[in-house]
């Protein structure tokens, strides 16, 4: 078969593919209404067949259309990707990395290197699975993400941990709780309040067991959630007090929340990039994981 059209017009159909729109879609690539036009007649009239039924209101792809907008997808977004490691050309390319991670790293770290990343690299698309801890980890074990941002995973054979630091959790309180006067709390002085924590589900609630098991001064639980975010907001209206990764916490200046150190026992976690063993990152996705590892040197 000849081929009788270029990148520009395969560009221009995966655009109108996915905007389903001639106008937003010329608007994305930058060109005028007239010229995106004719770079879809090029290519169905190269193609021999109709890619899109449209009228003066309307789009909507064919069935072969359909297809071959995911297989041009995927051709341009393997092209992109392998420009991307090309010295002076990265920067001006596009392309899409799929991660996973916890919703502690989203809220907490993970905007200040995206923000960075997004400056070096603007046409890079990435997707972002917010999850628990097992979640993420099956997530990346898939295959499904490129790699994740999580807690758990260093025990497994088949994934690879790096971490990144390590935090404590905290008792969170409201501001005029008596605890939080305090420089420190131990496990005994919260047993004696109202105490909420997430489900055994969580791996948050896994770690907390563990520094617990055996020891008498557990707390008894009055209410359980799903979300470190629920907790929070409970804790916020007053309900009790919880036991959190010092991550999931507001800023200081927060006008209600607060956070104390909790010892005896110190509970802690290690937050760290998974991916899977043997499979090698894309380079964009490489790029993005490079920025990551960096906070280990920088905490």
């Amino acid at each position: 078969m000849t081929i009788n059209f270029d990148l520009h017009d395969l560009q221009a159909f995966v655009a109108a593919a996915e905007i389903k729109s001639f106008k937003k879609a010329a608007e994305s690539i930058n060109i005028s209404q007239p010229a995106f036009s004719r770079r879809i007649e090029k290519l169905e009239s190269a193609l021999g067949v109709k890619l899109i039924d449209r009228d003066t209101r309307n789009m909507e792809l064919t069935s072969i259309g359909r297809d071959f907008a995911k297989k041009s997808k995927f051709l341009l977004e393997g092209l992109d990707e392998a420009l991307l490691g090309i010295e002076g050309v990265g920067g001006g390319r596009m392309g899409e990395i799929t991660i996973a991670c916890v919703p502690s790293a989203v809220y907490y770290f993970l905007p200040q290197v995206l923000s960075k990343y997004h400056e070096l690299f603007p046409k890079i698309r990435i997707k972002i699975h917010d999850a628990s801890a097992n979640e993420v980890l099956s997530i990346v074990a898939s295959g499904e993400a490129d790699f994740g941002v999580n807690f758990v995973g260093s025990d497994e054979s088949n994934i690879e941990f790096k971490t990144i630091f390590e935090e404590q959790f905290v008792v969170a309180c409201r501001k005029d709780h008596i605890l939080s006067k305090k420089k420190k709390v131990t496990w005994e002085e919260v047993s004696k309040y109202d105490f909420m924590t997430v489900s055994k589900s969580s791996g948050n609630r896994m770690l907390i067991d563990l520094a617990l098991a055996g020891k008498s001064q557990a707390p008894n639980i009055i209410y359980e959630a799903q979300h470190v975010t629920t907790l929070l907001g409970l804790v916020e209206a007053g309900m009790g007090i919880a036991v959190v990764p010092s991550l999931a916490m507001p800023s200081k200046d927060h006008p209600v929340l607060a956070s104390v150190p909790l010892v005896d026992p110190v509970v802690s976690r290690r937050i760290g990039l998974i991916s899977k063993k043997g499979r090698s990152l894309a380079p964009a996705a490489e790029k993005l994981y490079e920025l990551l590892l960096a906070l280990s040197r920088n905490n």
